[in-house]
């Protein structure tokens, strides 16, 4: 990986940028990298999105608009940037996991386009604990923490696909499942990093939450459906920065 030339290195960031967000990143020249490849980007991913919400607080907190409203304008803006992706996916596994009572029945479930009680219940407490938190962090901190925690929150996707078996023989969880050891080492590193600027004891304590939602929501998912699907790393996504900003507002407040 190390080897590889620049422009492959920068093909890899600009597929990273084309899975998770919306933002226009012009086109890939020369050889396509896989979705796999492209993994160690996404924590990278993560820190661009979390600055544009950064910037989107900021310039809120700076007119004058309450920090409540500030912070709702921060996560309208993360979702924009990516399509509400990852909000998609929590809300599916919710409805899959909740109304499913077979592994097929719960795997049909989460194809379905349509929103159900379970999956409305996830995306709106994910949506006002996030809006919470950021409102209650110290407003000086509230930028690295947005930028750390888009960051740390996509960080361990890359490991969830190497370790998991696929659910499915489709879907992104099935199309990104060629992750290299060094893809999802590099970017466990990212997030720890990221977390670590908010300080050492913050950064490791939340870093250590993380895991542990992460690998919890693992080890539920292969129990109810054998194993991940793109609808699994969304909702990874979701409840690692849940995890963390419940975190970070129990150590910063």
């Amino acid at each position: 990986m190390t080897d590889a030339p620049l422009s492959q290195r920068l093909n890899e960031l600009r597929m990273g940028f084309m899975i998770l967000t919306r933002l226009p990143v012009g086109e890939i020249r020369g050889a396509v990298p896989s979705i796999g490849a492209s993994s160690w980007t996404w924590p990278v991913v993560g820190a661009a999105i979390g600055a544009l919400a950064a910037l989107a607080h900021a310039l809120a907190v700076s007119a004058g608009v309450p920090p409540l409203l500030a912070a709702c304008l921060a996560v309208l803006t993360s979702a924009l940037a990516t399509g509400g992706l990852h909000e998609d996916g929590l809300a599916d596994l919710a409805d899959g996991f909740g109304g499913g009572r077979t592994r097929e029945r719960r795997l049909e479930i989460m194809r379905d386009s349509r929103i159900g009680s379970y999956g409305a219940l996830a995306l709106g407490f994910s949506l006002v604990i996030r809006i919470c938190a950021i409102a209650a962090i110290p407003h000086p901190l509230t930028p690295c923490a947005l930028i750390a925690l888009g960051a740390a929150s996509r960080a361990p996707l890359p490991a969830a696909l190497r370790l998991m078996p696929q659910a499915r023989s489709d879907g992104l969880g099935s199309s990104a499942a060629d992750v290299s050891e060094q893809s999802a080492l590099l970017a466990g590193i990212i997030g720890l990093v990221a977390l670590i600027s908010l300080g050492l004891g913050n950064g490791l304590v939340t870093a250590l939450a993380i895991c542990l939602v992460v690998t919890s929501l693992g080890l539920l998912a292969k129990a109810r459906i054998g194993g991940q699907t793109g609808d699994v790393l969304g909702a990874m996504q979701q409840t690692a920065e849940l995890s963390g900003w419940i975190c970070l507002t129990a150590l910063l407040t």
